[in-house]
């Protein structure tokens, strides 16, 4: 009810009780009043106006309770969302630190392949070097790659 969100929480209490008892007593004395002659001729509205107020005291009385377990139910999530956010930021924490780790592993083992890339062209190096003073024949080139391209050779004529 929209209106119990203007109320403060023990206003609101103090009201709905009070209507609720008030229609009681007003009720009870309209179906008792009848026996005090003077009185009786105001026995039905009496009854009426007790009605009413136990009828809305009633409504607002259920309105208040469902508004409180409400209340209590957004108290529990607002529970377990401080305690999700607390496992985040240490999740977070986790997750930043296997990070962190993994770029130094990825890092270290870059570094790793250019000191073996670097030390192949060394080698790569010293292979033409040794090409260029024995020279290998064309023919045994050109068969050798063929047969890595699984082709058959080409012969010139």
């Amino acid at each position: 009810m929209w209106i119990l969100h203007l109320l403060p929480d023990n206003l609101i209490a103090w009201v709905v009780n009070t209507i609720l008892i008030a229609g009681a007593v007003v009720t009870a004395a309209g179906f008792f009043v009848r026996f005090i002659p003077f009185v009786n001729t105001y026995r039905i509205p009496v009854q009426i106006v007790g009605i009413l107020l136990l009828t809305t005291g009633v409504y607002f009385h259920g309105g208040y309770t469902t508004e409180m377990a409400w209340r209590e139910r957004v108290r529990e999530v607002e529970a377990k969302l401080a305690a999700a956010e607390t496992r985040s930021a240490e999740v977070n924490t986790e997750i930043v630190t296997k990070i962190v780790t993994k770029t130094k592993l990825v890092t270290q083992r870059g570094d790793d392949i250019i000191r073996y890339v670097d030390r192949e062209v060394v080698r790569d190096q010293e292979v033409i070097k040794f090409v260029e003073n024995c020279p290998v024949p064309d023919v045994i080139v050109n068969t050798h790659n063929a047969a890595a391209l699984n082709r058959p050779t080409e012969e010139k004529k």
